[in-house]
């Protein structure tokens, strides 16, 4: 068990993903009082979920009313929606302007509104923790070859986003570090996901990781419970690798 993570108030906004799913569990196993977002409910063991845009100003606004007429507070915030267009992937010549707008707005923006949000709280509480997602593409440069055999690339408004994300993070920490908030990010290496991922992506990915395997989603998710409980209580503006080494070669 994490200290200080039972009974505590965490906001999981994207919780029906990959990642979302595993985190939400993981929290509930370690005590927590998750509310969980996303845009259609499903069946899980939060103690209050929200169907709610976070890409629309209102529906972050709703979230965080709703929350805090419920609880009082809010103790923890993991951002870990990822909205993005139908056009999403793309090859960086193909881009419409518009379309790189949508997603910078979609996912840069509505974690700076999230934030902005929740930290209004979290400043008057004098404590809190916030967890955001970055991507090792936030970190280092795309590796192409990965995509070569079956033409695939990788989105460049995801490595802008999720680099924007990051230093964001910083910013935030050394802001709000004086009013007992901290503030991370956790950076997922490739996840295993077999239904969209082909074949060649993964056992090239595979050979060039040090431990030579994609990530599961469940290894995700203990560092998240990790930044946002007390045993990280002296961590804040930190970008924990979660990659299986990719980026230390």
């Amino acid at each position: 068990m994490y200290a200080g993570i039972e009974n505590k108030v965490i906001l999981l906004v994207g919780a029906g993903g990959l990642i979302g799913k595993e985190v939400l569990l993981h929290l509930v196993k370690n005590g927590a009082k998750v509310v969980a977002v996303d845009l259609k409910r499903f069946e899980s063991e939060a103690d209050l979920f929200i169907e709610a845009n976070v890409t629309e100003k209102d529906g972050i606004d709703y979230i965080v009313s709703t929350v805090i007429d419920k609880y009082g507070q809010i103790d923890g915030l993991v951002n870990l929606a990822y909205p993005r267009t139908s056009d999403w992937g793309r090859k960086f010549e193909d881009i419409e302007f518009e379309s790189w707008q949508q997603n910078v707005d979609m996912q840069l923006n509505a974690v700076f509104y999230l934030c902005q949000q929740v930290l209004k709280i979290m400043r008057q509480q004098q404590y809190g923790s916030i967890v955001n997602i970055g991507s090792i593409y936030g970190v280092v440069g795309n590796d192409f070859s990965l995509y070569q055999e079956y033409g695939g690339t990788s989105p460049a408004a995801y490595t802008a986003i999720k680099g924007g994300i990051i230093n964001f993070t910083k910013y935030l920490a050394s802001y709000y570090g004086e009013y007992g908030v901290r503030v991370n990010c956790m950076s997922p290496g490739g996840v295993l996901d077999k239904k969209n991922q082909h074949n060649s992506f993964i056992a090239r990915y595979s050979e060039k990781s040090p431990l030579k395997r994609l990530g599961n989603p469940e290894e995700m998710a203990p560092a998240v419970t990790f930044l946002l409980s007390d045993d990280a209580s002296f961590i804040t503006g930190h970008n924990l690798m979660v990659d299986g080494g990719w980026t230390i070669i």
